[in-house]
């Protein structure tokens, strides 16, 4: 079958984790992470059975040092004297000794390539001879071999994830903070994996740049195909958020690289209780995973297509509204008094009663159409002989229609075409139809109508971010309309088509907020400080700020925000500016504050 559009899981070796293994004969696992003090066991443990009976497959803990490592130990009895078997996995930074520790007792340890051997990062440029580059190399190996033997002895599993935001100095200077960089970190892990035929590897790519994350995730699978290697893949987008948005981020990049076949286990990583993820990964996966044995759906990637790392769709512009070089547009199926005081406003209300004011600018079915200002025609293929030349009109039509049926729109600047999918692989079908338009040489605008009939908020989250975010990763719309139930508010559904075009970052219209999801090294209470953080600062829309509970990942996520928030110490705050922290170990009840403060020395406070 061709893989191109369809779903169709990457082949992996099996790796088994404790009782349950994982890979591409397996299901595709979900898992958390505890945000308990690793040390206290009893409240740890409890986290673990309440995360397991939500329905993850793996809980991960922090073990800063050894005396961490050895409590999972503990929490692991408890668990299993409750007859709660579900794997452990530590997850070390900073510390090789943890590491080794950990491998004895654990069915999974996770260690990342960025600071298992290297220093905290520092953002220092450091200039290698190739005799002192393979020094760092050989480094590497004699520090992961006794790891290696550890757990091989035991049957552990490894994780090798590499987060975006903890890459070592030693990988910044030589490849900079991009996509290509997390690939080569863990791929000099792998080599000597590898090399001591050792395969129960598990990898992971994390950034909270979706964007950046999609394009680590498919370099390293190129990257692992050129040199014959196999390995599942772990998804997630790090510091993916809180909430409405914490959901739309992750269903947007974890849902665009499952469509894609890639990914064995899975977690969406909330700024909330770890339980409160589980079921939403679990929608992924179902989701996704239906998309399976269903009709074959044709085609290739047109010409000069880069499935790595897409640029966007060359289109016309059309009346200076949509296509061509200009932000996605969302259309909308309410009228403006449905969304009066709210903040996001799409650019076309869609009237399907023809009813209109003089005020915004509508789109109507043609039967209603009158060529009022500020109106424009949705026609059918039917309809098209009928209509009148007009600057700009939008032509409906399902993803299936043929190409020979749309000879006449070669040349044309005037159309705009709205796709609504026929198949349950919303996204592929829509990709596959923008391809044959491309190869067809027809560059009108596409906007992807997908009509939900989920009454969950959450259910409508997971679907529509997974379909329209793989087709605006992939750079192939030009636009967005979502619809939802009658029981959906116009505003809700107006929030959560914003909120996907921001996860892909491909239309910035709030406040971008990175926080993390927490864990046992988190200095303060992470979901309290978000909301706190959100409402002072949610005004900022032309702002990235971050908020993490520790110094691991949190300088380096900081390099993508404009200001941060970050756990120092017990009670203590530090406070970023890009990649430089500005203000050290304040009392955490004055952190909000002097935040403030520092945004308004920078100059970028606006007033609410």
């Amino acid at each position: 079958m061709n893989k191109t559009f369809n779903y169709i899981r990457r082949s992996t070796v099996s790796v088994p984790v404790g009782n349950i293994p994982l890979g591409s004969e397996w299901p595709v696992r979900v898992q958390s992470m505890t945000n308990t003090a690793t040390d206290d066991v009893l409240a740890s443990a409890a986290q673990c059975q309440r995360i397991a009976y939500a329905g993850a497959d793996y809980v991960r803990l922090t073990a800063q040092g050894v005396k961490q490592a050895e409590s999972i130990g503990d929490i692991s009895r408890l668990l299993r004297a409750k007859e709660c078997n579900i794997p452990l996995i530590a997850d070390i930074h900073f510390n090789p000794q943890a590491a080794i520790t950990a491998a004895a007792i654990c069915e999974g340890v996770r260690i990342n390539p960025g600071n298992f051997v290297d220093p905290a990062r520092s953002f220092k440029q450091l200039d290698y001879t190739p005799e002192q580059y393979q020094a760092e190399l050989d480094r590497i190996r004699e520090a992961l071999v006794p790891f290696i033997a550890v757990c091989r002895e035991h049957g552990t599993a490894v994780r090798l994830g590499v987060n975006h935001g903890s890459l070592s100095d030693r990988i910044m200077s030589r490849y900079g903070n991009t996509a290509a960089g997390m690939v080569e970190s863990v791929m000099e892990f792998l080599r000597v994996f590898v090399s001591e035929q050792f395969f129960n590897v598990v990898i992971s790519m994390k950034a909270s740049n979706v964007v950046v994350m999609v394009e680590a995730v498919r370099r390293l699978v190129h990257a692992m195909d050129q040199e014959d290697m196999h390995f599942p893949l772990h998804l997630g987008v790090t510091e993916a958020g809180f909430g409405e948005d914490g959901r739309i981020k992750s269903a947007v990049g974890i849902g665009a690289l499952m469509a894609e076949g890639l990914g064995d286990t899975i977690r969406v990583s909330l700024s909330e209780e770890p339980e409160m993820e589980v079921p939403v990964a679990r929608k992924l996966v179902d989701y996704i995973s239906q998309r399976q044995g269903q009709p074959v759906i044709e085609g290739d990637y047109c010409q000069g297509y880069d499935p790595l790392c897409p640029g966007r769709r060359s289109t016309v512009e059309v009346a200076g509204t949509v296509g061509g070089n200009l932000q996605p547009m969302v259309i909308a199926s309410y009228r403006p008094d449905q969304l009066e005081g709210e903040t996001l406003q799409p650019d076309l209300y869609y009237s399907a009663d023809g009813l209109i004011d003089g005020m915004h600018r509508f789109l109507v079915p043609f039967s209603y159409w009158k060529g009022e200002r500020n109106v424009c025609p949705l026609l059918t293929i039917g309809e098209w002989d009928r209509c009148p030349d007009t600057p700009l009109r939008f032509l409906q039509l399902p993803a299936a229609t043929p190409m020979s049926r749309l000879e006449f729109l070669k040349g044309r600047n005037d159309t705009v075409l709205v796709i609504t999918p026929t198949v349950h692989n919303i996204p592929g079908e829509q990709q596959a139809f923008t391809h044959a338009l491309d190869q067809a040489g027809i560059l009108c605008p596409v906007i992807v109508r997908n009509t939900y009939s989920d009454s969950s908020n959450e259910w409508l989250q997971v679907k529509a971010g997974a379909d329209l975010g793989a087709v605006l990763l992939n750079r192939r719309a030009d636009g967005i309309w979502l619809e939802a139930p009658s029981s959906y508010s116009g505003g809700e559904v107006v929030r959560i088509a914003f909120a996907i075009l921001q996860a892909a970052r491909q239309r910035i219209s709030k406040t971008e907020f990175i926080s993390c999801p927490g864990c046992g090294r988190t200095m303060f209470d992470l979901q309290t400080t978000v909301q706190r953080v959100q409402q002072a600062t949610a005004h900022l829309t032309h702002l990235k700020i971050g908020v993490m509970g520790c110094i691991v990942n949190g300088p380096g996520e900081m390099a993508d925000a404009d200001y941060g928030y970050v756990g120092a110490a017990a009670g203590h705050i530090s406070l970023y500016k890009g990649k430089q922290c500005v203000e050290m170990n304040i009392p955490e009840q004055d952190a909000i504050d002097r935040l403030i403060d520092l945004i308004k020395q920078g100059g970028d406070w606006r007033e609410p």
